[in-house]
């Protein structure tokens, strides 16, 4: 290889003969300034949601890559559509989103996407085509936990069903999951909805006042905890019926200290937020994914080895105490609690 230097003064190529000899200098991995908007934080979930992402920027490999600003806003799409105009204002670099609407925050996402901000919606995702979407395959849940009840109660009986929180995208892909699969039994009634909202209270409160008006429930289809069903069972005095739930801590003890528990709890990762952190960040150093929509996957926890049907391929842990159930933590810690590239302990998540 040949080298012109032309005019160049003899100290500037003394200087580059000896650059030429010396180890290379990586550059400085940027920093990018992220936005999390978030627009609920009623539930131990949404909670531990936000310290996951707090404690993934200050652990490698994301230490030092990131500049996150958190924004919290009230549970409607209009307060979270006005907060999303004035981060964009911002100019960061990325925004993410746990979206109050599937398709009312489009008009704002399609506005950072113009402006050049990179978007991802995790969690409750969004329709804009320009956003990313990280989630748990929503879909696969609703049909495997519709299918276990029916085949816990063989196919015949009366049955509650959660609503989940009105307007919330994951809500409306569970029920229209489980209306689905439910359909297919003709032996199985809904007798009752009820809107659990993703908290303890109103789960507890909304089953107990649907058993006071049903004298025969033969099962529970539950978008949240699960154990607040449970509880509302045993104050009424009722069988303990099959109950699904999502993989909250107490619903885990719960299912394995309650004689007689058959449950099926369906697991949503709280680092779905430190995720799409990782993502966010893979995108902006040009590592495109071949796909926009990414599903994170996490097992399904039960008081039983029964395989699904319909998936049998998936994830099914039984429940043990001390391996995925624990009651000296946190009762609304969820579980699983950190993924495989980031160590979260479940100490630093605290929760209630």
């Amino acid at each position: 290889m040949q080298f012109r230097f032309g005019l160049a003064p003899l100290a500037a190529i003394a200087c580059c003969l000896t650059a030429c000899h010396s180890p290379r200098t990586r550059p400085e991995a940027k920093e990018y300034t992220i936005y999390l908007s978030n627009n609920f934080v009623g539930n131990d979930w949404r909670q531990q949601m936000l310290r996951s992402a707090e404690i993934a920027v200050n652990k490698p490999p994301l230490q030092g890559r990131v500049n996150l600003k958190i924004e919290n806003v009230e549970t409607t799409a209009e307060a979270q559509i006005n907060s999303l105009n004035n981060i964009i204002r911002m100019r960061p670099d990325a925004i993410l989103i746990d979206a109050a609407s599937a398709s009312a925050l489009n008009l704002p996402i399609e506005k950072a996407c113009q402006a050049g901000i990179l978007v991802i919606a995790f969690d409750q995702t969004a329709t804009a085509d320009c956003s990313y979407g990280i989630q748990t395959d929503w879909t696969q849940a609703a049909a495997v936990e519709a299918e276990w009840i029916a085949r816990q109660i063989h196919g015949k009986g009366k049955i509650l069903v959660d609503r989940g929180l009105a307007g919330a995208p994951v809500s409306a892909t569970l029920l229209e999951g489980y209306q689905s699969v439910i359909g297919k039994y003709p032996g199985i009634a809904i007798v009752g909805y009820f809107n659990g909202d993703y908290s303890l209270g109103p789960e507890q409160a909304d089953v107990a006042n649907l058993l006071a008006a049903h004298s025969e429930v033969d099962a529970i289809l539950v978008q949240g905890y699960g154990a607040g069903a449970i509880k509302a069972l045993q104050d009424a005095g009722r069988k303990i019926v099959p109950v699904t739930g999502s993989s909250f801590n107490l619903c885990a003890v719960t299912c394995a200290q309650t004689p007689g528990a058959s449950c099926l709890l369906a697991s949503n990762p709280t680092y779905l937020s430190a995720e799409a952190l990782k993502l966010a960040v893979s995108i902006l150093d040009g590592k495109v994914p071949p796909q926009k929509h990414i599903f994170v996957s996490a097992p399904f926890l039960t008081t039983d080895a029964t395989v699904s049907k319909v998936f049998p391929g998936i994830a099914v842990e039984k429940i043990e105490i001390g391996k995925n159930a624990f009651p000296n933590l946190a009762p609304g810690l969820s579980l699983p609690f950190s993924p495989d590239w980031v160590e979260i302990k479940p100490q630093e998540l605290g929760g209630s």
